[in-house]
């Protein structure tokens, strides 16, 4: 099932200025390791060493957090938007 993934400006120099990709995937945890797959430079962005999401990235599915829909194993469906944000920090 296909997904678009909306790549924030920040990291659009990891995916050769691709603003938006599509891939095919079940759960958040798919979409995530099929933009790693494709984009490997990505990994240290999305994930933490033990496979858990980045702290510093926000990631929500059709304007939905999915810290709350269940993390990475949050389902996607065909059609469906994820969009990654990178936290902002500051003071």
């Amino acid at each position: 099932m296909a997904v678009a993934v909306r790549v924030p400006t920040v990291l659009r120099g990891q995916t050769g200025g691709q603003a938006t990709v599509s891939v095919d995937a079940a759960t958040i945890n798919g979409v995530l390791d099929a933009l790693i797959s494709t984009y490997p430079s990505l990994k240290e962005q999305l994930k933490n060493p033990d496979g858990t999401l980045h702290r510093f990235i926000n990631v929500y599915v059709n304007d939905d957090d999915v810290r709350y829909m269940g993390g990475l194993e949050a389902p996607v469906a065909d059609g469906d938007v994820v969009s990654l944000l990178p936290a902002v920090a500051g003071g």
